[in-house]
C-alpha cells in the first residue's frame, strides 16, 4: 500500500515537473522571459535529469518509445536521491556560472566535485533511459585524457587531471552544456511538444485515414499506406523504433492481412519508420544539431536533403508494388478508404494548416523554434474550435500533451549530454584531430576508402543508438576526418547522418526491425536482414552526395534535374534487383546487371548515364517480352 502510494505520488510530481518544463521553454520562445543560453541549458538539464530519475521506479521494465534501454528493478531511494543531487548541482551551477565565466574560468574544489556530480548523473541517466552501448561509448572517451600518456603511437597525449576534466566539461560551452543540449533546449522539446500535440488531438487517426484514401483501390495499398503515414509521423518523432511501435500497430496486420508475409510487413513498415528522419521538413531532430554544427541555416539542410529523401521513398514504394505484383496480390480495401474525401480533409484542415505554416516559415528562413511555436499555437486555434462542445476535455488534452512533450525528449537530452562529453574530452584532448588523422593515414587519401571507413565506424558506433545520439557521436568524431579530406561539410555530415539513420534497420543491432518484429510476431533476424535488403538504397545514397553532388542541390538547375530524373530511374533498377521482378521473375546474373545499372545511373556523369540506361533498356525489354504472358509466380521470398 505504501509502496502503491509513493509510485502514484511521483507519477504527479514527475506530470507537473513535465508541464513545468514544457510551460518554460514555450514562455522562452514566446519571449516572456528573458535568460541567458547557459541559463537556459542548466534549467533544462536539470530538469531532464530529475524526470528521468523520478520516473523509473515507477516502470515495469519495457522499453520507453521504442527505444531499447536498461529497466532495473532497483529501491526508490536511490532514484530518489540522484534526483535531489540533479537539483542540487543544477541549482549550484546555476548560480556559480557566470562567476566562473567572468573570472576566465577559475574554480574551487566545490566547483570540481559538482562537475564530477554532474558527470556522474548524465552517464546514469544514460545507462537508465538510453542504453548501455551509449553510456560504455561516452566512458570509453572519458577515460581517454586521463590514460592517454599510456597509449602507443598516435593516441598518446598529454594526459588532464580529473579536476581539469571535470571543470571543462561543466563549466564550459564546449562540454555537458555544449551545442547538443543547447539543440535540445532550443529546437528538439519544441518539436516533441508539437508532436505531442498532434498525437494527443488525433492527427494521427487523419494522417492513416487520409493515407488510406490516397492509396485506395491500389495493389499493395496498405503497405503504401505504412509508407505515407509513417513518413508523415516519422518526420516529427524522430524515433524510428519509436515511430514502429506506434504506426506499425495499424500497417503491419494490414499489410499481413493483403497478403505479405509477416517478415516482410515488418521490414516494410522498419524501414518507412527510419525514413521518416530524412524527410524534410522536421527530419526528426538530428538536422538541426547538424545545422548549428556546420553552422548553416536550416533550410540549407531541407533542400540538400529533399532529393535523397524523395529517391528513398520512391525506392521502398517501388519495392512495395514489385513485391505484391509478383506474390499476385489482389487490390484491397483500406479502413476509412471508402470515406469521401472532403469527409477526410475538413476535419484535418486543423493539422494540415499548422504544418504547411512549420514549412512555409521555416523555408522563409524563421528559426525552427520560432516556425513550430507559430504552428503550435495554429493548431490550438484550430483545435479549440473544433472541440467547443468539450471544453474540459480540450484543457486535459493540453495538459497531457504537455506532459508527454517534454517526457519524449529525456532520452533525447541525455543522448545529446552524452555527445557533449564526447565533443568536449575531443576539444580538450585533441582526440578529434587523431581520429580524423587514422583515417586519412587509413585511407592513403582516397576518398572512396575514407567514405567506406567512415560508413563502417558510422553503422558500428551507431548500433543500439537512437538516431539524435547515434549522429552526434558521428558528427564529432568521424565527420571532421572526410572534412579534411576535402569533402565538403554538408556533404560529409549528410554522409554520417544518413548512416546514423539507417543504422536502426542494419544487423545484427537493428531497433526498429526488432520492434517490426515484435508486432508482426515472426523472427527477429529475418525480419531485420529483409528490412535490410529493403532499404539497400539508402546505404548506396550517401556516398553519392561525393560524386553526385546535384543529388543535395549542388550544381546548375540542368544538373539537379537530371541527377534527380536519373536517380528514379536508378532506385527502380535497384528495386527489381531486390525484389527479383521485372515483368517476370528476374535470374541473379539479370539482378547484378539491373543493380549495376542503376550504380551507373546514380553516378553524375554522361558516360554512367548512358552505360545505365543501355543495361536497363536491353533487360527491361527482354523481360517484358518473356513476361508478356507469364503469370506472376507467387514467390512471396
Amino acid at each position: 500500500m505504501q509502496r502503491s502510494s509513493l509510485g502514484t505520488g511521483l507519477r504527479i510530481v514527475t506530470r507537473w515537473i513535465a508541464i513545468a518544463l514544457a510551460i518554460f521553454h514555450l514562455v522562452l520562445v514566446a519571449g516572456f522571459l528573458s535568460l541567458s543560453t547557459m541559463e537556459v541549458r542548466i534549467v533544462h538539464l536539470g530538469a531532464v535529469l530529475v524526470l528521468a530519475f523520478l520516473s523509473l521506479p515507477a516502470t515495469t521494465g519495457e522499453p520507453r518509445g521504442g527505444e531499447r534501454g536498461l529497466r532495473p528493478k532497483v529501491f526508490t531511494g536511490v532514484f530518489l536521491l540522484a534526483a535531489a543531487g540533479a537539483i542540487a548541482s543544477g541549482i549550484y551551477l546555476y548560480s556559480r556560472w557566470q562567476d566562473i565565466a567572468l573570472s576566465g574560468g577559475l574554480t574551487t574544489d566545490l566547483d570540481t566535485y559538482v562537475g564530477l556530480g554532474i558527470v556522474f548523473l548524465v552517464m546514469l541517466a544514460v545507462a537508465l533511459r538510453v542504453g548501455l552501448a551509449l553510456m560504455v561509448i561516452t566512458l570509453l572517451f572519458l577515460l581517454y585524457p586521463l590514460v592517454s600518456d599510456y597509449l602507443p603511437g598516435i593516441l598518446e597525449s598529454r594526459p588532464y587531471g580529473i579536476d581539469r576534466l571535470a571543470g571543462y566539461l561543466t563549466n564550459s560551452s564546449d562540454g555537458v552544456y555544449g551545442i547538443p543540449i543547447g539543440v535540445s533546449a532550443s529546437y528538439i522539446i519544441m518539436f516533441t511538444i508539437f508532436g505531442a500535440f498532434l498525437g494527443r488531438f488525433g492527427a494521427s487517426d487523419f494522417f492513416f485515414r487520409l493515407s488510406g484514401k490516397l492509396t485506395r483501390n491500389t495493389r499493395a495499398a496498405s503497405a503504401k499506406t505504412a509508407v505515407i503515414f509513417s513518413t508523415l509521423l516519422g518526420m516529427v518523432s524522430g524515433s524510428a523504433a519509436g515511430n514502429v511501435a506506434v504506426t506499425g500497430t495499424m500497417t503491419i496486420p494490414m499489410m499481413k492481412r493483403e497478403g505479405y508475409a509477416p517478415h516482410q510487413a515488418g521490414a516494410i513498415e522498419a524501414v518507412v519508420s527510419t525514413g521518416g528522419q530524412i524527410m524534410p521538413p522536421v527530419m526528426g531532430a538530428a538536422a538541426f544539431i547538424m545545422a548549428e554544427i556546420i553552422g548553416r541555416p536550416y533550410p540549407d539542410i531541407m533542400r540538400a536533403a529533399l532529393i535523397p529523401a524523395l529517391l528513398f521513398f520512391a525506392s521502398i514504394f517501388f519495392i512495395v508494388q514489385l513485391q505484391a505484383v509478383k506474390a499476385d496480390m489482389r487490390v484491397t480495401a483500406i479502413e476509412g478508404g471508402d470515406l469521401p474525401f472532403l469527409k477526410i480533409l475538413l476535419p484535418g484542415l486543423r493539422f494540415i494548416v499548422p504544418f504547411a505554416l512549420l514549412i512555409s516559415m521555416m523555408v522563409a528562413g524563421y528559426s525552427p523554434f520560432k516556425a513550430s511555436f507559430a504552428a503550435l499555437i495554429i493548431l490550438l486555434v484550430g483545435c479549440f474550435f473544433f472541440e467547443l462542445d468539450d471544453m474540459k476535455g480540450f484543457g486535459a488534452k493540453i495538459l497531457d500533451a504537455l506532459e508527454s512533450g517534454a517526457k519524449a525528449v529525456v532520452p533525447i537530452a541525455i543522448a545529446c549530454a552524452a555527445a557533449g562529453i564526447i565533443a568536449g574530452v575531443l576539444a580538450l584532448s585533441g582526440l578529434g584531430s587523431k581520429i580524423s588523422a587514422i583515417i586519412v593515414a587509413v585511407s592513403a587519401g582516397e576518398p572512396l576508402l575514407a567514405l567506406l571507413l567512415t560508413m563502417v565506424v558510422a553503422l558500428v558506433l551507431g548500433m543500439g543508438l537512437p538516431t539524435t545520439a547515434a549522429y552526434l557521436i558521428l558528427a564529432t568524431v568521424v565527420a571532421p576526418g572526410l572534412a579534411k579530406m576535402g569533402v565538403p561539410l554538408l556533404t560529409a555530415h549528410m554522409f554520417v547522418f544518413f548512416f546514423g539513420c539507417i543504422s536502426t534497420i542494419t544487423p545484427p543491432v537493428a531497433l526498429a526491425s526488432y520492434v517490426a518484429a515484435s508486432i508482426a510476431e515472426c523472427d527477429i533476424n529475418k525480419t531485420s536482414w529483409t528490412a535490410f535488403f529493403y532499404g539497400i538504397t539508402s546505404y548506396i545514397l550517401p556516398f553519392m552526395f561525393f560524386f553526385s553532388p546535384a543529388l543535395l542541390m549542388d550544381g546548375s538547375v540542368l544538373d539537379i534535374a537530371r541527377a534527380t530524373l536519373t536517380g528514379f530511374v536508378s532506385v527502380f533498377c535497384i528495386a527489381t534487383a531486390v525484389v527479383g521482378w521485372l515483368f517476370r521473375p528476374v535470374s541473379w546474373i539479370e539482378r547484378g546487371a539491373l543493380a549495376l545499372a542503376g550504380l551507373f545511373l546514380l553516378y553524375q556523369s554522361a558516360l554512367s548515364d548512358a552505360l545505365g540506361a543501355i543495361l536497363f533498356v536491353l533487360i527491361a525489354t527482354l523481360s517484358f517480352r518473356q513476361g508478356r504472358n507469364t503469370a506472376p509466380a507467387g514467390d512471396r521470398n
